[in-house]
């Protein structure tokens, strides 16, 4: 069992940066592979970023490459996202994921991949 607790969200001007931390429980936070996600009103939930166990891997979505970093630390059973040059179409709830299967390949896009779920966080980008 995972408990995941998503922080860092708000509300920020376009071009600004935030910073989303997911905090999770229980000893075996190694074991995972995490993601962020994110769902606007009225839309689905969108994969963002994914990581895998070792931090040594990580995937974006087109729509956040190069403005978003997703990184772990083991040692502190937290994942985070690092958000920059934010735009109002990046408003939205945003979620932290687990899972213990592969994240190889398309299969990270897809929310029933993942066991754990977290609260979510709000971000809302300004224009």
């Amino acid at each position: 069992q995972v408990r995941l607790a998503e922080s860092g969200g708000g509300l920020v001007q376009a071009g600004g940066s935030l910073r989303l931390s997911c905090a999770a429980s229980g000893r075996t936070f190694s074991s995972y592979a995490m993601a962020w996600f994110r769902q606007a009103p009225g839309n689905e939930r969108e994969f963002v970023a994914v990581i895998n166990r070792s931090g040594s891997n990580t995937y974006y979505a087109d729509s956040v490459k190069g403005r978003f970093t997703i990184s772990r630390d083991n040692a502190k059973n937290t994942v985070y996202l690092q958000m920059n040059s934010l735009k109002p179409e990046d408003t939205a709830v945003y979620y932290c994921a687990a899972t213990g299967a592969s994240t190889s390949g398309s299969r990270a896009y897809y929310p029933n991949l993942y066991d754990y779920w977290g609260q979510g966080t709000q971000v809302t980008v300004s224009s």
